[in-house]
């Protein structure tokens, strides 16, 4: 750097436009996790982060978390299990368990054999 130049500006770089990051705000009302200000894809998403249970599905996507050093509630995001893609189906779901046919058969009685001859 010589005499004449202005000194270089010693901020630090402003974070890259496709990182992902999450401030956790507050605890949530009911249940266990906290409410979430989500930075990701230059848009900011509001949310829930809640733990994971054994036999629960899931809402959302499955994350891993890891704190910076800037805050103690600010974390990198690792997406482990993006969330499920809804159906390209569209009415109701189908829904045929045993419990359905029989409660099936219980009102309309069981289904006659094709009598029909071949």
């Amino acid at each position: 750097m010589g005499k004449d130049e202005p000194p270089q500006n010693q901020e630090t770089p402003a974070p890259a436009a496709n990182q992902d990051v999450v401030f956790i705000h507050s605890p949530v009302e009911q249940g266990e996790g906290f409410r979430v200000i989500r930075s990701r894809e230059d848009r900011l998403e509001i949310g829930e982060l809640r733990p994971t249970e054994h036999g629960r599905p899931l809402n959302g996507e499955l994350v891993k978390l890891t704190q910076r050093s800037e805050h103690a509630r600010l974390f990198d995001v690792e997406v482990l299990l993006p969330a499920a893609r809804e159906s390209a189906r569209s009415g109701p779901a189908q829904v045929a368990t045993d419990a359905y046919r029989s409660n099936w058969e219980a009102i309309f009685g069981p289904r006659e054999a094709n009598k029909l001859a071949n």
